[in-house]
């Protein structure tokens, strides 16, 4: 039986920490680490990484570069879930990952307390699954709440 195959993708800081903390649920998965900080790679041993640039809406081209990376690990990884804990390249991931076929879940950042992330916005309408941590932010924004778990 072939294992399913999931790219672990966030931005650096809390974004990439609370993604590690959930690789308890990928145990019976190949995994694919993705994060901006090449050194990140560190902290996944034994896993595929792969390294972007960070971008943010305020420098479009950097999202363009971001982009076509990220079209690169796809057409080079074929994930069959892509999961992400948050950031502009992480949805820009997600929102490429459905060409592919990938089923993809975004979880808003547990920051995010007061309201869902301008990503987690975007993201609401991309993804196969979005989530909050904030029980009452997912109720405003009609998405789902699993449970403060990061």
């Amino acid at each position: 039986m072939t294992k399913r195959k999931v790219l672990a993708i966030a931005s650096g800081g809390g974004h990439w920490v609370q993604l590690l903390r959930l690789r308890p649920a990928f145990e019976d998965c190949e995994v694919v680490y993705a994060s901006v900080h090449a050194a990140s790679s560190a902290e996944v041993p034994g896993h595929r990484f792969y390294s972007f640039k960070d971008a943010s809406r305020k420098n479009k081209l950097a999202f363009f570069v971001v982009v076509l990376r990220m079209f690169w690990i796809l057409l080079r990884e074929r994930p069959d879930v892509i999961v992400t804990t948050g950031s502009g390249p992480a949805l820009i991931c997600i929102s490429l990952g459905r060409l592919f076929s990938a089923r993809t879940l975004w979880i808003d950042s547990i920051a995010n307390c007061k309201e869902l992330s301008t990503s987690g916005r975007k993201a609401k309408k991309v993804a196969t699954r979005c989530l909050s941590q904030w029980e009452e932010i997912a109720n405003e924004n009609q998405i789902e709440y699993w449970g403060r778990t990061l």
